[in-house]
């Protein structure tokens, strides 16, 4: 089933500090044409810099997830990024005029509520969704957290954590595709344990938090002297640890909320890898160096995989989508000269044809009498012909049209294609019809061999 992209409605306005600088921060997001991806733009600085939610950017830090490009930043990424991860949205530009994304109450629910209230936009071109085909494993031995993601149906999560914690114990989260993010993921905020609080300070970080944006887990009794001198750093006028071990007897949104937002960081962090895929993901002990390793290693899957042409499949007892009846209505050409036999698969974006290769051809009399081989000036119009199917169709009057060569680029051919050869082609728009002329991607494979490919340029003319 095409999945197509998809981009905001409306823009919206986000406005807080950052949890680690403490900076007040504006935050837009705002829809994003199609292609353009997920990008963060700093407006306060000259030029105004942008930097692609990748992991070709992501600089480690300790307690968050870090883009950086040259001498521009962008911290504490990962509760927008898996808001729009979760929620489809494949194309949105987030800009900023400070350094870190505001952390509002620690969760992504505040981004989840405000782009649900509105629904996505669907856009025409086709999502990219790559489908794992081998375990993928990556360790930390020192701090024991291993994650890995193994081939699957569709994208699921679980995540399990320990932190020998008397007042979390031994937690477990799962997401799958009937998931409801927006109830049960986004509202999970972030959560710190006390001990940890002010060696955090102390390394210039979290001078954002409070009370309102943090779970603080408190493991043992303390003194009441040490919680009224730590309250100034939380902007409270009082500390207590309530009988459930979190401070000021804090009310969790879910038994195992602290899991459900490692869950949480893990799908902000894998969005780095800027695709969707099919996979299931195994955390145990997640946190953001090794999330983003792994988001690192899905990315360098997915490009290599999208770089190779892949064949199509179909099934030889099918019912072709069209048959040569159906293509002779479609098509000016005729015997000896029509390359096509039946069509296989078509959206509004692309079209596979099959092209039978029988020792009877008649170029095969001269081309050449005792080693023959389909000519690759045919081959190519092949290709020409399966494309003209797909532009064709589109239109009301078909036969009334033709399409015509208007420039052939970067045509390779890769390996003979001889008698007995079944030419599977494939054409993809690069571009959609205007003013007559339609830009188009071209494949032939033969098994799943790639035979000949090359970019091509069609004019669509009504014919006299």
């Amino acid at each position: 089933m095409l999945i197509t992209q998809r981009t905001l409605k409306q823009s919206y306005t986000f406005k807080g500090k950052g949890l680690h600088t403490g900076v007040q921060v504006t935050m837009f997001i705002t829809p994003a044409p199609e292609n353009h991806g997920v990008k963060f733009k700093r407006s306060d600085l000259d030029g105004e810099p942008i930097i692609d939610a990748i992991t070709d950017y992501v600089s480690h830090s300790l307690r968050n997830t870090t883009l950086v490009k040259g001498a521009v930043s962008v911290a504490t990424t990962e509760h927008i990024l898996a808001a729009l991860y979760a929620l489809g949205v494949d194309n949105a530009l987030i800009t900023l005029d400070g350094p870190e994304v505001p952390i509002l109450d620690g969760s992504s629910k505040p981004y989840t509520d405000a782009i649900l209230a509105d629904g996505l936009e669907d856009q025409e071109s086709e999502r990219r969704v790559f489908e794992v085909k081998e375990k993928i494993v990556v360790k930390d031995d020192e701090s024991g957290a291993e994650l890995a993601i193994y081939p699957d149906d569709e994208f699921s999560a679980e995540v399990m954590i320990d932190f020998n914690s008397k007042v979390l114990g031994h937690q477990f989260a799962r997401y799958k595709a009937d998931t409801n993010f927006a109830s049960e993921i986004a509202p999970c905020r972030t959560f710190v344990f006390f001990h940890e609080l002010e060696p955090l300070f102390k390394n210039n970080l979290i001078k954002g938090g409070d009370l309102n944006n943090a779970i603080v887990v408190v493991e043992n009794e303390v003194p009441q002297e040490e919680l009224d001198r730590l309250a100034s750093l939380f902007n409270s006028d009082k500390l207590g640890r309530g009988k459930s071990g979190y401070l000021n007897h804090l009310n969790l949104h879910f038994e195992n909320e602290c899991a459900r937002h490692k869950l949480l960081d893990v799908i902000g962090d894998i969005a780095l890898s800027g695709f969707y895929f099919k996979g299931k993901i195994i955390a145990n002990k997640p946190g953001h160096k090794i999330n983003t390793k792994l988001a690192s290693l899905l990315r360098k899957a997915a490009k290599d995989y999208f770089s190779k042409p892949v064949a199509p499949k179909f099934d030889l007892n099918s019912e072709p989508l069209v048959d040569i009846n159906g293509i002779k209505n479609l098509l000016p050409h005729r015997p000896p000269f029509l390359m096509v036999d039946r069509i296989i698969e078509m959206t509004p974006h692309h079209v596979v044809g099959v092209k039978t290769i029988g020792v009877n051809e008649a170029y095969f009399l001269g081309h050449f009498p005792d080693e023959p081989v389909m000519p690759g000036v045919l081959i190519i119009e092949a290709m020409a012909q399966v494309g003209g199917i797909l532009v064709l169709s589109e239109l009301e009057e078909p036969e009334k049209y033709s399409t015509y060569f208007a420039k052939i680029d970067g045509v390779k051919f890769k390996k003979k294609v001889v008698p007995g050869d079944v030419l599977v082609i494939k054409l993809t728009l690069t571009a959609p019809l205007r003013r007559s002329i339609v830009c188009m991607k071209g494949e032939a494979f033969v098994g799943d061999t790639l035979v000949c490919e090359g970019e091509m340029v069609a004019q669509v003319i009504k014919n006299k």
